[in-house]
C-alpha cells in the first residue's frame, strides 16, 4: 500500500488538542478516532446514504462521457475520499467500459484512507493514497498535482458542505486545469432539514469525538441549529454545539483541559443548498461550467460534473 503523507498523525494530534482548547472542532476530527470511524460506518448504512450511492451509480455513465477527451488511463483524485465506496463503484464502471484508472484518494483519516486504498487495489487499479487536510489550499494543490492533467476530481458525500463552500469551491477550482473535470454532490435544503439533523445515527456520529476524550451524554447537551448564510440566498448551515452542564476535567492526549459548566464546544457543521444556490456557487462564484447535473431519487442530493 502506497500512501504519501502531507499531514502526520502527530500534527493531527496537536491540532486536536488546540481545537479542544479553542472549543471548536473542525471537520477532519470527526473521522479520526476509531469510535468516529465506527459511528460513520453505521450512519453510512442509512437509507438516505443509499439513495446518494444510487445517484452516483445512476450517473456513472454521465461522468464517463465527460472524460471522453482523456487518454486511455483516467487519473482520479478524490478529495475527502473516506472509505472510497462511492469512488469504487465509479471506478468499476469506468473499468467495465475498458478504461484504465489511476486512483488518488485524499483524506486526513488514516483508517479510511487505508480502506479506500485496499478496496480499489483488489480491483487491480493503480492506487496512491494521500494523507492530507483538504481544508488547506496548499494541500489541495499538492494532492491535485500528484498526477498530470487531464484528471477527474471527485468530492462525494456532500464533502463540500463540510467546509465554507464559497471558499472551498474557489480553492478546488484554482487547483484544476482546463482539461480536468470535477464531479461533486451536495445535500439539498428542505423544510425538514432540522428534523434530519437530530436523527439518532447522526447524533451518535456528532458525539463520537467527544466520547473519545471521555465526555458522556449526561455531561451536557448536544444542540442543533439551522442558520441562513446571509452572503447568498439559498445557502444554509446546519450547525451544532455541545454545552456542558457541569465542570469537566479532561485529559486530551496527555494535556489537562477544564471545560467549565455552560461552556460550549462548537462542532463541525454541514451546508445545505437550494438547487439555484448550488448552480450559482459553481457557475458564478466558482467560475466553473456545468456539463451534467442530476438529483437523487428522493431529491435530497444533487450532483454535477463541471469543467473549468
Amino acid at each position: 500500500m502506497n500512501i504519501e503523507v502531507l499531514l502526520t498523525e502527530a500534527e493531527i494530534a496537536q491540532e486536536f488538542t488546540e481545537s479542544i482548547e479553542a472549543r471548536d472542532l473542525p471537520e477532519k476530527f470527526f473521522y479520526w478516532f476509531q469510535h468516529s470511524v465506527r459511528s460513520w460506518r453505521a450512519l453510512a448504512q442509512d437509507q438516505a446514504h443509499q439513495n446518494l450511492q444510487n445517484m452516483w451509480d445512476m450517473c456513472s455513465e454521465r461522468v464517463r462521457q465527460c472524460t471522453g477527451h482523456f487518454k486511455n488511463q483516467i487519473p482520479i483524485v478524490s478529495f475527502g475520499a473516506g472509505d472510497g465506496l462511492k469512488d469504487r463503484r465509479l471506478i468499476e464502471s469506468l473499468q467495465a467500459a475498458g478504461r484504465a484508472v489511476r486512483y488518488f484518494p485524499v483524506d486526513a483519516s488514516q483508517a479510511f484512507l487505508e480502506t479506500a486504498c485496499e478496496s480499489v487495489e483488489s480491483d487491480e487499479a493503480d492506487v496512491t493514497g494521500i494523507k492530507a487536510d483538504i481544508s488547506s489550499p496548499v494541500h489541495l494543490v499538492l494532492a491535485s498535482d500528484a498526477c498530470e492533467s487531464p484528471k477527474l476530481v471527485l468530492m462525494a458525500g456532500n464533502t463540500l458542505g463540510g467546509f465554507d463552500p464559497m471558499e472551498q469551491i474557489r480553492h478546488i477550482a484554482s487547483a484544476m486545469h482546463e482539461t480536468d473535470r470535477l464531479a461533486l454532490d451536495v445535500e439539498l435544503y428542505s423544510d425538514g432539514a432540522n428534523d434530519l439533523a437530530i436523527q439518532p445515527l447522526e447524533h451518535a456520529f456528532a458525539f463520537a469525538p467527544l466520547q473519545a476524550i471521555g465526555i458522556q451524554e449526561e455531561d451536557g447537551e448536544m444542540r442543533f441549529e439551522l442558520k441562513r448564510d446571509e452572503r447568498h440566498q439559498g445557502l444554509y448551515m446546519a450547525a451544532r454545539h455541545f454545552q456542558a452542564n457541569r465542570d469537566l476535567r479532561l485529559s486530551v492526549l496527555g494535556k489537562d483541559i477544564l471545560i467549565e459548566r455552560r461552556e460550549r464546544i462548537f462542532m463541525n457543521f454541514r451546508y445545505l443548498f437550494t438547487p439555484d444556490a448550488f448552480r450559482w456557487l459553481l457557475e458564478r462564484h466558482g467560475k466553473l461550467k456545468i456539463l451534467e447535473i442530476a438529483a437523487s431519487s428522493d431529491h435530497r442530493y444533487t450532483m454535477a460534473v463541471c469543467a473549468k
